[in-house]
């Protein structure tokens, strides 16, 4: 019989981002405990196995059978996820989801459906939600500070994909989950939603500056079709019920591009938040404010909302933040925010954007 506060058994599906962050991060929570790993490439896998002295499978079928899986990060690239996620669902597994969740807001739907019927839970890992500086602005926002929210400007410029000896992968294929919206408007269009609310329209330019890109080892180039900068305007619904403004830029291939920063207007402050650290969204975060006639002024840091830990890779520490208020989520049995709801809204916001490009487009 599993203890009510057992940490959540966990095995981790894919081996890039998920063995650099999501395994330290599960290691280092107590409700959750990596148990296996794995990879499509037997090798891959058996490497990564030996590496944690964790099991390796390389049949995802056979990670699924095994009774001591309770739960599975998937964090391979996109275009996999939906049919892995069903995959486990219907196998009973709980669920945490990167992010896009999908290819498309229909698919992301269905498994909001699927893991509602098994009673299962899901998180969608929007780890921007876990950054303190973001946590002490939507704190700010919920108390009233803002006042009535009069426009919003987010710029999120990186340069990321500016070299264009980068290789082909499928980051450059729209088909297949690559792009900025997916990389970065999933996580913007959620942080708006969690600040302000939820989009009412939309209108967006995507551009696509860097065509193709090296096939790497063939000497060959690859067409890029994905699209590498993405020029968005929303109107946003606040708790009122009125229409916001709301200005997206988006690129990945923005040479010593501002980084990530959100400005709010409103009738009783501004509030700007960003960081020009590329390299890691944690270091490097700092919040300002102004009052109505006052110069913008820094704020300290809320020390509530500081991490009991940090690592060297910034990510970390927001996954691990976000592992915990899943754990919880799945032991108390109730509904995971951020989850797949979040994850509906933010994903038809990239898919207007990407079949809408320069119409307006009314979001339910």
């Amino acid at each position: 019989m599993r203890r009510p506060d057992a940490p959540l058994r966990v095995a981790v599906a894919g081996l890039g981002f998920g063995e650099k962050v999501i395994l330290p991060a599960l290691r280092d929570c107590p409700g959750t405990e990596p148990v296996a790993l794995w990879h499509p490439r037997a090798e891959r896998a058996t490497a990564a196995g030996l590496a944690a002295d964790l099991p390796a499978h390389h049949d995802f079928a056979a990670l699924l059978d095994d009774a001591g899986v309770e739960a599975v990060v998937i964090a391979t690239p996109p275009e996999p996820r939906f049919a892995l996620a069903r995959a486990a669902l219907e196998a009973g597994k709980h669920l945490l989801l990167e992010k896009p969740v999908a290819l498309n807001a229909d698919q992301v739907e269905a498994l909001q459906r699927l893991a509602i019927e098994r009673d299962l839970g899901v998180a969608v890992d929007f780890e921007y939600r876990a950054v303190p500086h973001l946590q002490q602005l939507a704190a700010l926002v919920g108390q009233g500070v803002l006042g009535d929210p009069w426009l919003v400007k987010f710029d999120w410029l990186m340069s990321s994909r500016a070299d264009p000896r980068r290789p082909h992968t499928w980051y450059s294929q729209a088909a297949a989950g690559g792009g900025v919206l997916g990389a970065l408007g999933t996580h913007a269009f959620d942080t708006l939603h969690w600040l302000i609310g939820p989009s009412r329209s939309l209108t967006a330019r995507l551009s696509t500056a860097i065509g193709e890109r090296p096939i790497a080892g063939s000497g060959a180039m690859g067409l890029v079709d994905a699209e590498d900068s993405a020029l968005i305007q929303l109107d946003l619904e606040d708790v009122r019920g009125r229409a916001v403004p709301a200005q997206l830029t988006l690129s990945s291939v923005a040479r010593a591009g501002r980084g990530f920063w959100i400005e709010l207007y409103g009738s009783e402050a501004t509030l700007v938040l960003g960081s020009s650290n590329q390299a890691d969204y944690v270091h490097g975060m700092q919040l300002w404010m102004a009052r109505p006639g006052e110069a913008l002024r820094p704020l300290p840091a809320d020390p509530a909302l500081a991490y009991g830990r940090t690592w060297e890779d910034g990510r970390i520490a927001p996954v691990r933040r976000l592992l915990s208020w899943w754990s919880q989520a799945v032991r108390e049995r109730r509904p995971m925010v951020p989850g797949l709801a979040e994850a509906v809204t933010s994903q038809r916001c990239c898919d207007w954007a990407r079949q809408g490009t320069g119409l307006s487009s009314g979001i339910p």
